[in-house]
């Protein structure tokens, strides 16, 4: 049986960790290293680095944070945010990531997904898809640059183009539900879920223990990632990992 990961998120703006409401209004939320290592003892399973302004601001991912979060992780570690080239991409592991994410760059440039599964391998690929409802579509529309610009893929398209070049894992954040604390958008998780076959990180919505069974057990989604429940103490850890147990969600 799979065992459905936790994955807390820090989305971080010069070194400061930040939580919005879809992707804007942003507060700070702490300091990346000591939220990083407090996460390692409540027992995540893996965590998630995101440098959400270096892509729309044309900078690097902050190699210096990525390598003190880094030292303090027994965990596997995605880092995000600014990765263009292979260049990058080693830069970021060689600071101590287990894996990378491409979100912006691999719209502009998808054969840099390709180049990254061949030189590292696919597991150390994630591609993040920001999604966001289109009525006229009747679907999901693909945004890249954090949110900003949106482009022609719909989710479902792009998803099975990321995997077919080599993309280990989606991260798959619902720009509708992003900091709205009112449940994950089951509806894009499980349609994205059944299209590929690679695992699916759900993102976006997370407000109280429920809805992280309903992603797993209602939209099939892999692992769970959640902010601001987590940063602001309104629940933990280990205590939705406790409620999943006992909702026999099959979790470490």
């Amino acid at each position: 049986m799979v065992t459905k990961r936790i994955i807390p998120c820090l989305d971080v703006k010069e070194g400061r960790v930040v939580k919005g409401v879809q992707f804007v209004d942003l507060r700070d939320a702490g300091d990346p290293v000591e939220l990083a290592s407090f996460y390692d003892n409540q027992g995540a399973d893996e965590l998630v680095f995101l440098d959400i302004s270096a892509s729309h601001e044309g900078r690097k991912t902050m190699v210096e944070v990525v390598n003190e979060v880094a030292g303090t992780l027994a965990i596997p570690f995605t880092v995000g945010g600014g990765i263009n080239t292979l260049e990058d991409m080693k830069r970021i592991l060689r600071a101590g990531a287990d894996k990378v994410s491409l979100n912006t760059a691999a719209v502009t440039s998808p054969e840099l997904i390709t180049e990254g599964a061949d030189y590292f391998g696919s597991q150390c690929i994630v591609v993040a898809i920001d999604a966001k409802y289109d009525d006229s579509l009747g679907s999901w529309r693909v945004y890249t640059h954090g949110g900003r610009t949106e482009t022609d893929w719909e989710v479902t398209e792009w998803a099975k183009e990321v995997t077919s070049r080599g993309a280990g894992e989606i991260l798959l954040t619902s720009m509708d539900q992003d900091g709205a604390k009112n449940g994950y958008d089951l509806p894009l998780i499980k349609r994205v879920n059944e299209v590929v076959t690679v695992p699916v990180i759900a993102s976006g919505g997370a407000g109280e223990k429920s809805h992280f069974v309903e992603v797993f057990e209602e939209a099939g989604a892999d692992a769970a990632l959640a902010a601001s429940i987590f940063h602001y103490k309104e629940t933990s850890v280990e205590e939705v990992k406790s409620y999943l147990r006992e909702q026999g969600v099959n979790v470490r």
